[in-house]
């Protein structure tokens, strides 16, 4: 019996005001686990030295993902993530960073998670309607990568 994994992933996005922490967007995307990612996971797998996840990237570009996407499109922000679960009874691993205050401003329609503060190898990305991140503004990333 052939038993073949794959690995899906769902990113939610808020965006709110930093002061009165009024919600103003929220949006919940699939992503696409890219193939250096899958090189990645199979890497640690067998006890390779890469270094794991560590940071939620956000960008403004709008190309689609794509399989052999290596960077974001056009990068912004970069901000360490917290990481919860990928225990042996459960197939899924949570991600979660803040991009607070004057972070990472602009139209944001893509993100990524990557294992170094810069470079480093892309695990998954997601492109989506762009949501506007004032000034004043935090967002929160949640990404579930899910071994199905």
């Amino acid at each position: 019996m052939e038993d073949l994994t794959t690995f899906s992933g769902v990113v939610s996005i808020r965006i709110y005001n930093a002061i009165t922490n009024e919600t103003k967007s929220e949006q919940t995307i699939k992503n696409l686990v890219v193939t250096t990612g899958k090189t990645f996971i199979a890497s640690r797998m067998s006890g390779a030295s890469a270094s794991v996840m560590s940071h939620i990237a956000i960008g403004s570009g709008m190309t689609a993902a794509a399989v052999g996407d290596m960077t974001l499109q056009t990068e912004l922000a970069r901000q360490a993530m917290s990481v919860a679960g990928g225990t042996p009874s459960s197939a899924s691993v949570t991600y979660a960073a803040t991009f607070g205050a004057g972070v990472g401003t602009g139209t944001i329609s893509e993100a990524g998670i990557l294992n170094n503060s810069s470079g480093g190898t892309l695990l998954a990305r997601t492109v989506f309607t762009g949501q506007v991140k004032a000034a004043g503004d935090s967002m929160d990333v949640s990404w579930t990568v899910t071994a199905n």
